[in-house]
């Protein structure tokens, strides 16, 4: 398998717009997305979107418009496996938006559970919640999986590049040896450029030192959900 160091940038089409929203359903979001006159359709593997990291980019504008029954379709498969992902120990799951406006999960692991400090090496526990989220991954097919490594802001530039870079890819490493299809996977490291906590503190830097994994409908789930095949 060859190593996953990805880099592409994709021109999008449309406005991008990711928000997380812990209060509202994915079914019930997926229903003003795909009816909001037409998403566009993504979920491509590898589109790790530009520069700008604030406000990370999933997916990419790359077809027709996604209706409102598709999008409900989606919502519910994806409230599925959310719930299913939510057992898993020291995973913090949360609801999203690709850039296509369909629901999407974001799954968050600390550095702390899954890597000494400095250090790009998987622990035992870290293992152990990986083990659980390939099994999720591999009962839910019909999506890809984009994985982005980040650090605090200690060491230079270069340094922290290398180590987001590493720590995202020991995760697909882990996911691939699991039995996920490495082509379902993308992975980036942003070094410490889209920092969640302030790095004068050392919680602060402790928190930001995380992988964040972004879970999306593939374009088979799509072509399903807009046949209504999908269940």
């Amino acid at each position: 398998m060859k190593n996953l160091k990805v880099y592409i940038s994709v021109i999008l089409c449309t406005s991008i717009l990711m928000s997380s929203c812990s209060e509202t359903s994915n079914a019930t979001k997926g229903g003003v997305a795909g009816g909001a006159g037409g998403a566009l359709i993504g979920g491509i593997i590898g589109n790790l979107i530009g520069k700008d990291t604030k406000g990370t980019v999933i997916g990419a504008a790359i077809g027709a418009a996604v209706g409102t029954g598709a999008g409900v379709i989606i919502g519910k498969k994806m409230d599925k496996q959310k719930a299913e992902l939510e057992q898993i120990h020291g995973a913090q799951v949360e609801n999203t938006t690709d850039s296509n406006g369909l629901q999407a999960i974001k799954v968050t692991f600390d550095s702390g559970i899954l890597f000494a400090t400095g250090k790009s090496e998987l622990s035992t526990a870290a293992r152990n919640s990986l083990h659980n989220f390939a099994i999720s991954l591999q009962n839910h097919p019909l999506t890809n999986v984009q994985i982005f490594g980040h650090t605090d802001n200690t060491g230079s530039r270069q340094v922290n590049e290398r180590l987001s870079l590493e720590r995202a890819q020991a995760v697909a490493n882990n996911l691939m040896g699991g039995g996920v299809n490495g082509q379902r996977l993308a992975v980036k490291g942003l070094a410490y450029d889209d920092p969640i906590a302030d790095n004068g503190t050392a919680d602060g830097r402790a928190k930001n030192r995380r992988v964040e994994v972004y879970i999306i409908a593939n374009n088979e789930m799509i072509n399903q959900a807009q046949a209504g095949t999908l269940y």
